[in-house]
Protein backbone atom coordinates (compact mmCIF):
# COMPACT_ATOMS: atom_id res chain seq x y z
CA UNK A 1 0.00 0.00 0.00
CA UNK A 2 3.06 2.27 -0.15
CA UNK A 3 3.06 2.79 3.72
CA UNK A 4 5.94 2.78 6.19
CA UNK A 5 4.58 1.49 9.48
CA UNK A 6 1.43 3.42 10.31
CA UNK A 7 2.50 6.67 8.48
CA UNK A 8 2.53 7.34 4.77
CA UNK A 9 5.60 8.99 3.25
CA UNK A 10 3.70 12.31 3.01
CA UNK A 11 2.50 11.86 6.59
CA UNK A 12 6.09 11.47 7.80
CA UNK A 13 7.07 14.68 6.01
CA UNK A 14 4.23 16.60 7.65
CA UNK A 15 5.11 15.15 11.06
CA UNK A 16 8.75 16.16 10.65
CA UNK A 17 7.75 19.69 9.68
CA UNK A 18 5.42 20.02 12.69
CA UNK A 19 8.10 18.62 15.00
CA UNK A 20 10.74 21.09 13.75
CA UNK A 21 8.34 24.04 14.22
CA UNK A 22 7.43 22.85 17.71
CA UNK A 23 11.09 22.56 18.72
CA UNK A 24 11.82 26.01 17.31
CA UNK A 25 8.94 27.55 19.20
CA UNK A 26 9.98 25.77 22.37
CA UNK A 27 13.45 27.20 22.05
CA UNK A 28 12.67 30.85 21.36
CA UNK A 29 9.02 31.77 21.83
CA UNK A 30 8.80 31.12 25.59
CA UNK A 31 11.25 33.35 27.49
CA UNK A 32 13.24 31.70 30.23
CA UNK A 33 12.96 33.84 33.38
CA UNK A 34 15.43 33.67 36.21
CA UNK A 35 13.99 33.18 39.69
CA UNK A 36 15.13 36.70 40.62
CA UNK A 37 13.19 38.19 37.69
CA UNK A 38 10.02 36.46 38.84
CA UNK A 39 10.58 37.64 42.42
CA UNK A 40 10.89 41.38 41.72
CA UNK A 41 8.83 43.96 39.88
CA UNK A 42 10.45 45.50 36.77
CA UNK A 43 11.02 48.88 38.44
CA UNK A 44 12.88 51.77 36.82
CA UNK A 45 13.50 55.07 38.67
CA UNK A 46 14.55 58.24 36.86
CA UNK A 47 15.66 61.44 38.59
CA UNK A 48 13.72 64.41 37.21
CA UNK A 49 14.36 67.38 39.49
CA UNK A 50 15.58 68.67 42.85
CA UNK A 51 14.10 71.49 44.92
CA UNK A 52 15.97 73.16 47.76
CA UNK A 53 13.65 74.36 50.52
CA UNK A 54 14.58 77.86 51.69
CA UNK A 55 15.69 78.16 55.32
CA UNK A 56 12.68 79.42 57.26
CA UNK A 57 10.80 79.69 60.53
CA UNK A 58 7.16 78.63 60.71
CA UNK A 59 4.85 79.24 63.67
CA UNK A 60 7.69 79.47 66.21
CA UNK A 61 9.51 76.42 64.81
CA UNK A 62 12.58 76.04 62.63
CA UNK A 63 11.70 74.03 59.53
CA UNK A 64 14.31 71.30 59.26
CA UNK A 65 15.31 67.81 60.25
CA UNK A 66 12.78 66.34 57.82
CA UNK A 67 13.19 62.61 58.26
CA UNK A 68 9.98 61.17 56.76
CA UNK A 69 7.46 62.07 54.08
CA UNK A 70 3.87 60.93 53.46
CA UNK A 71 1.15 61.75 50.92
CA UNK A 72 -2.64 61.73 51.26
CA UNK A 73 -3.89 61.27 47.71
CA UNK A 74 -7.52 61.89 48.69
CA UNK A 75 -6.80 65.56 49.52
CA UNK A 76 -3.51 66.04 47.62
CA UNK A 77 -1.70 66.82 50.88
CA UNK A 78 1.88 66.03 51.88
CA UNK A 79 3.16 65.58 55.42
CA UNK A 80 6.76 65.83 56.61
CA UNK A 81 8.06 64.65 59.99
CA UNK A 82 10.73 66.65 61.80
CA UNK A 83 13.19 64.69 63.95
CA UNK A 84 13.66 67.68 66.27
CA UNK A 85 13.94 66.44 69.86
CA UNK A 86 12.78 69.79 71.18
CA UNK A 87 15.64 72.16 70.38
CA UNK A 88 13.94 74.22 67.66
CA UNK A 89 10.33 73.56 68.57
CA UNK A 90 8.30 70.63 69.93
CA UNK A 91 8.38 67.21 68.23
CA UNK A 92 6.08 67.80 65.25
CA UNK A 93 4.96 67.18 61.71
CA UNK A 94 4.22 69.68 58.96
CA UNK A 95 1.53 69.77 56.28
CA UNK A 96 2.92 70.74 52.87
CA UNK A 97 1.72 71.54 49.39
CA UNK A 98 3.97 70.38 46.54
CA UNK A 99 3.13 71.57 43.04
CA UNK A 100 4.57 70.42 39.72
CA UNK A 101 4.78 71.63 36.14
CA UNK A 102 6.44 70.71 32.86
CA UNK A 103 9.81 72.25 32.06
CA UNK A 104 10.92 73.57 28.69
CA UNK A 105 12.14 70.08 27.87
CA UNK A 106 8.68 68.63 28.55
CA UNK A 107 9.82 66.84 31.69
CA UNK A 108 7.97 67.18 35.04
CA UNK A 109 9.57 69.59 37.50
CA UNK A 110 8.89 71.01 40.94
CA UNK A 111 7.04 74.29 40.82
CA UNK A 112 6.93 75.04 44.55
CA UNK A 113 6.99 73.53 48.06
CA UNK A 114 4.96 75.43 50.65
CA UNK A 115 4.54 74.86 54.40
CA UNK A 116 0.84 75.09 55.34
CA UNK A 117 0.60 74.14 59.00
CA UNK A 118 2.39 72.36 61.84
CA UNK A 119 1.08 69.86 64.41
CA UNK A 120 3.00 69.15 67.64
CA UNK A 121 2.90 65.66 69.18
CA UNK A 122 1.41 65.48 72.69
CA UNK A 123 0.92 62.64 75.16
CA UNK A 124 -2.39 60.97 75.94
CA UNK A 125 -3.34 63.80 78.27
CA UNK A 126 -2.61 66.43 75.67
CA UNK A 127 0.63 67.55 77.36
CA UNK A 128 3.81 68.42 75.43
CA UNK A 129 6.56 65.82 75.53
CA UNK A 130 9.61 66.75 77.63
CA UNK A 131 12.61 67.87 75.63
CA UNK A 132 14.63 64.87 74.45
CA UNK A 133 11.87 62.32 75.15
CA UNK A 134 11.12 61.71 71.46
CA UNK A 135 13.42 61.34 68.46
CA UNK A 136 10.84 61.07 65.64
CA UNK A 137 12.10 59.18 62.59
CA UNK A 138 9.39 56.99 61.02
CA UNK A 139 5.99 58.29 59.95
CA UNK A 140 2.91 57.06 58.08
CA UNK A 141 -0.71 58.12 57.54
CA UNK A 142 -3.40 55.60 58.49
CA UNK A 143 -6.97 55.06 57.22
CA UNK A 144 -8.45 55.97 60.62
CA UNK A 145 -7.58 59.69 60.67
CA UNK A 146 -4.38 59.07 62.58
CA UNK A 147 -0.64 59.02 62.02
CA UNK A 148 1.90 56.48 63.20
CA UNK A 149 5.28 57.67 64.43
CA UNK A 150 8.36 55.74 65.54
CA UNK A 151 11.00 57.23 67.81
CA UNK A 152 14.58 56.01 68.10
CA UNK A 153 14.85 56.74 71.81
CA UNK A 154 18.11 57.71 73.51
CA UNK A 155 20.17 54.80 74.81
CA UNK A 156 22.66 56.81 76.96
CA UNK A 157 19.75 58.56 78.71
CA UNK A 158 17.77 55.36 79.22
CA UNK A 159 14.93 56.43 76.90
CA UNK A 160 13.59 53.38 75.01
CA UNK A 161 12.46 53.28 71.37
CA UNK A 162 8.79 54.00 70.83
CA UNK A 163 5.93 53.36 68.41
CA UNK A 164 2.75 55.39 68.76
CA UNK A 165 -0.48 56.26 66.98
CA UNK A 166 -1.55 59.91 67.15
CA UNK A 167 -4.67 61.79 66.12
CA UNK A 168 -3.89 63.43 62.81
CA UNK A 169 -5.77 66.66 63.53
CA UNK A 170 -4.56 67.29 67.09
CA UNK A 171 -1.28 65.33 67.37
CA UNK A 172 -2.50 63.73 70.61
CA UNK A 173 -1.38 60.20 71.48
CA UNK A 174 -4.06 57.55 70.88
CA UNK A 175 -2.08 54.35 71.53
CA UNK A 176 1.49 53.49 72.54
CA UNK A 177 2.47 50.04 71.29
CA UNK A 178 4.47 47.47 73.18
CA UNK A 179 7.98 47.00 71.84
CA UNK A 180 9.41 43.45 72.05
CA UNK A 181 11.97 43.10 74.84
CA UNK A 182 14.79 42.17 72.45
CA UNK A 183 14.71 45.75 71.09
CA UNK A 184 14.97 47.36 74.54
CA UNK A 185 18.49 48.08 75.87
CA UNK A 186 19.22 46.38 79.19
CA UNK A 187 20.85 47.99 82.23
CA UNK A 188 24.35 46.68 81.51
CA UNK A 189 27.11 49.18 80.75
CA UNK A 190 27.40 48.96 77.82
CA UNK A 191 24.07 47.26 76.99
CA UNK A 192 24.21 43.64 75.89
CA UNK A 193 20.95 43.74 73.96
CA UNK A 194 18.56 46.13 72.24
CA UNK A 195 18.81 48.91 69.70
CA UNK A 196 22.06 50.80 69.32
CA UNK A 197 21.97 54.53 69.88
CA UNK A 198 20.74 56.55 66.88
CA UNK A 199 20.36 53.31 64.85
CA UNK A 200 16.89 52.35 66.02
CA UNK A 201 13.39 52.53 64.48
CA UNK A 202 14.12 54.72 61.47
CA UNK A 203 11.74 53.30 58.85
CA UNK A 204 7.96 52.89 58.93
CA UNK A 205 5.21 52.18 56.37
CA UNK A 206 1.61 50.89 56.23
CA UNK A 207 -0.30 48.78 53.70
CA UNK A 208 -3.32 51.09 53.93
CA UNK A 209 -3.67 54.81 53.35
CA UNK A 210 -6.49 57.31 53.93
CA UNK A 211 -9.57 56.25 51.99
CA UNK A 212 -8.42 52.64 51.41
CA UNK A 213 -9.90 50.88 54.46
CA UNK A 214 -12.62 51.30 57.03
CA UNK A 215 -11.77 52.26 60.58
CA UNK A 216 -12.58 48.77 61.85
CA UNK A 217 -10.75 46.86 59.11
CA UNK A 218 -7.34 45.50 60.19
CA UNK A 219 -4.31 46.73 58.30
CA UNK A 220 -0.58 46.09 58.48
CA UNK A 221 2.33 48.14 59.72
CA UNK A 222 5.97 47.50 58.83
CA UNK A 223 8.88 48.98 60.74
CA UNK A 224 12.63 48.43 60.63
CA UNK A 225 15.73 49.35 62.57
CA UNK A 226 18.34 51.45 60.86
CA UNK A 227 21.07 48.91 61.66
CA UNK A 228 21.78 45.80 63.71
CA UNK A 229 20.74 45.31 67.32
CA UNK A 230 23.50 44.98 69.92
CA UNK A 231 23.06 41.19 70.07
CA UNK A 232 23.02 40.94 66.25
CA UNK A 233 26.07 43.14 65.65
CA UNK A 234 28.81 41.53 63.57
CA UNK A 235 32.23 43.05 64.36
CA UNK A 236 33.85 41.61 61.22
CA UNK A 237 33.67 44.47 58.65
CA UNK A 238 33.70 41.89 55.86
CA UNK A 239 30.31 40.61 57.04
CA UNK A 240 27.14 42.65 56.32
CA UNK A 241 25.09 43.88 59.25
CA UNK A 242 21.43 42.91 59.46
CA UNK A 243 18.54 45.13 60.46
CA UNK A 244 15.34 43.72 61.90
CA UNK A 245 12.10 44.21 59.95
CA UNK A 246 8.86 43.99 61.97
CA UNK A 247 5.40 43.14 60.63
CA UNK A 248 2.35 44.09 62.73
CA UNK A 249 -1.36 43.42 62.19
CA UNK A 250 -3.41 46.32 63.59
CA UNK A 251 -7.11 46.09 64.40
CA UNK A 252 -9.38 48.58 66.06
CA UNK A 253 -8.55 47.45 69.59
CA UNK A 254 -5.52 45.20 69.21
CA UNK A 255 -2.09 44.87 67.65
CA UNK A 256 -0.21 41.67 66.91
CA UNK A 257 3.39 41.19 65.83
CA UNK A 258 2.89 38.79 62.93
CA UNK A 259 6.51 38.20 61.95
CA UNK A 260 10.00 39.59 61.93
CA UNK A 261 12.67 39.25 59.25
CA UNK A 262 16.35 39.93 58.74
CA UNK A 263 17.26 42.68 56.29
CA UNK A 264 20.85 42.55 54.97
CA UNK A 265 22.52 45.95 54.70
CA UNK A 266 25.21 46.69 52.16
CA UNK A 267 28.74 46.52 53.48
CA UNK A 268 29.86 49.85 54.86
CA UNK A 269 31.81 51.87 52.30
CA UNK A 270 35.42 52.60 53.15
CA UNK A 271 35.61 55.49 55.61
CA UNK A 272 31.89 55.38 56.48
CA UNK A 273 30.85 56.81 59.83
CA UNK A 274 27.22 55.71 59.61
CA UNK A 275 25.45 53.22 57.37
CA UNK A 276 21.89 51.98 57.49
CA UNK A 277 18.32 51.68 56.27
CA UNK A 278 16.61 55.07 56.53
CA UNK A 279 13.19 54.46 54.98
CA UNK A 280 10.67 51.83 53.87
CA UNK A 281 7.77 52.25 51.47
CA UNK A 282 5.21 49.57 50.64
CA UNK A 283 4.50 49.57 46.88
CA UNK A 284 2.00 46.71 46.48
CA UNK A 285 0.09 44.08 48.45
CA UNK A 286 2.41 41.29 47.34
CA UNK A 287 5.26 41.92 49.76
CA UNK A 288 7.23 44.42 47.66
CA UNK A 289 8.78 47.52 49.23
CA UNK A 290 11.21 50.25 48.41
CA UNK A 291 14.11 50.64 50.82
CA UNK A 292 16.47 53.59 51.11
CA UNK A 293 20.01 52.88 52.30
CA UNK A 294 22.29 55.76 53.22
CA UNK A 295 25.96 55.84 54.21
CA UNK A 296 28.01 58.86 55.24
CA UNK A 297 31.74 59.23 55.68
CA UNK A 298 34.88 60.74 54.26
CA UNK A 299 33.47 60.56 50.74
CA UNK A 300 30.19 62.27 51.63
CA UNK A 301 26.79 60.66 51.22
CA UNK A 302 26.24 57.38 49.43
CA UNK A 303 22.52 56.69 48.82
CA UNK A 304 20.94 53.69 47.11
CA UNK A 305 17.32 52.86 46.38
CA UNK A 306 16.43 49.15 46.56
CA UNK A 307 13.38 47.05 45.83
CA UNK A 308 12.66 44.58 48.64
CA UNK A 309 10.82 41.25 48.35
CA UNK A 310 9.71 39.73 51.66
CA UNK A 311 8.15 36.56 50.26
CA UNK A 312 9.92 33.48 51.60
CA UNK A 313 11.93 35.38 54.23
CA UNK A 314 12.47 33.49 57.50
CA UNK A 315 10.58 34.61 60.60
CA UNK A 316 13.35 35.60 63.03
CA UNK A 317 11.13 36.72 65.92
CA UNK A 318 12.15 33.70 68.02
CA UNK A 319 15.89 34.23 67.53
CA UNK A 320 17.64 35.96 70.42
CA UNK A 321 20.53 36.82 68.07
CA UNK A 322 21.05 36.78 64.31
CA UNK A 323 24.82 36.62 64.69
CA UNK A 324 26.01 33.22 63.50
CA UNK A 325 22.46 31.94 63.00
CA UNK A 326 22.19 29.34 60.24
CA UNK A 327 19.43 28.52 57.80
CA UNK A 328 18.01 32.05 57.67
CA UNK A 329 16.56 33.36 54.42
CA UNK A 330 16.70 37.16 54.67
CA UNK A 331 14.59 39.69 52.84
CA UNK A 332 15.84 39.83 49.26
CA UNK A 333 16.70 43.13 47.63
CA UNK A 334 17.47 44.41 44.15
CA UNK A 335 19.13 47.71 43.28
CA UNK A 336 16.80 50.19 41.60
CA UNK A 337 18.97 53.32 41.63
CA UNK A 338 22.44 54.21 42.89
CA UNK A 339 22.53 57.98 43.22
CA UNK A 340 26.28 57.86 42.71
CA UNK A 341 25.51 57.08 39.06
CA UNK A 342 23.44 60.24 38.61
CA UNK A 343 24.56 63.82 38.18
CA UNK A 344 22.63 64.86 41.29
CA UNK A 345 24.70 65.64 44.42
CA UNK A 346 22.40 64.14 47.07
CA UNK A 347 22.48 64.96 50.75
CA UNK A 348 21.15 63.10 53.80
CA UNK A 349 18.11 61.42 52.23
CA UNK A 350 15.79 59.91 54.85
CA UNK A 351 12.14 60.26 53.72
CA UNK A 352 10.24 58.81 50.76
CA UNK A 353 6.66 58.60 49.47
CA UNK A 354 4.71 57.85 46.32
CA UNK A 355 3.21 61.15 45.20
CA UNK A 356 0.54 62.12 42.66
CA UNK A 357 0.54 61.34 38.97
CA UNK A 358 2.77 63.83 37.20
CA UNK A 359 1.60 66.13 34.40
CA UNK A 360 2.75 63.55 31.86
CA UNK A 361 0.75 60.79 33.59
CA UNK A 362 3.70 58.96 35.17
CA UNK A 363 3.95 57.95 38.84
CA UNK A 364 6.01 60.23 41.04
CA UNK A 365 8.33 59.15 43.84
CA UNK A 366 9.49 61.96 46.12
CA UNK A 367 12.39 61.90 48.56
CA UNK A 368 13.40 64.41 51.24
CA UNK A 369 16.67 65.03 53.07
CA UNK A 370 17.29 65.71 56.75
CA UNK A 371 19.56 68.74 57.15
CA UNK A 372 20.13 68.02 60.85
CA UNK A 373 19.47 71.75 61.47
CA UNK A 374 23.02 72.47 60.36
CA UNK A 375 23.62 75.98 58.96
CA UNK A 376 24.31 75.86 55.25
CA UNK A 377 23.06 72.29 54.79
CA UNK A 378 20.09 72.11 52.39
CA UNK A 379 16.73 70.43 52.75
CA UNK A 380 16.32 68.68 49.41
CA UNK A 381 13.14 67.43 47.79
CA UNK A 382 13.99 65.06 44.95
CA UNK A 383 11.49 64.13 42.24
CA UNK A 384 11.72 60.76 40.50
CA UNK A 385 9.61 59.03 37.90
CA UNK A 386 8.89 55.44 38.96
CA UNK A 387 7.91 52.94 36.29
CA UNK A 388 7.04 49.26 36.56
CA UNK A 389 4.43 49.28 39.33
CA UNK A 390 1.50 46.95 38.85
Amino acid sequence: MGQTGIFSRSGLQVFALVLSITLALGGCAIPQLRAEERLFLPLVAEVLDVYTLPTQEFQDTTVGGLSALAYDRSVDQFYALSDDRGRFGPPRFYQLVLTFSLGNDGQPRFRDVTIQSVTPFTDGEGNPYPRGQLDPEGFALSPRNSVFMSSEGDVPRGIPPFLGEFDRATGRLVTAFRIPDRFLPDDADPPTQGVRNNLSFEALTLNATPGTAGQTEPFRLFMATESALVQDYEPDPAQPLQSRFLHYLLGQDQSTLIAEHAYPLDLEPSGAVVNGLTELLLIDQGGHFLGLERAFGLRGFNVKLYQLATGGATDTSTLASLRGAEGITPIRKQLVLDFANTTLPVDNLEGMTLGPRLPDGSQSLILVSDNNFEPGRPTQFILLRLQGLR
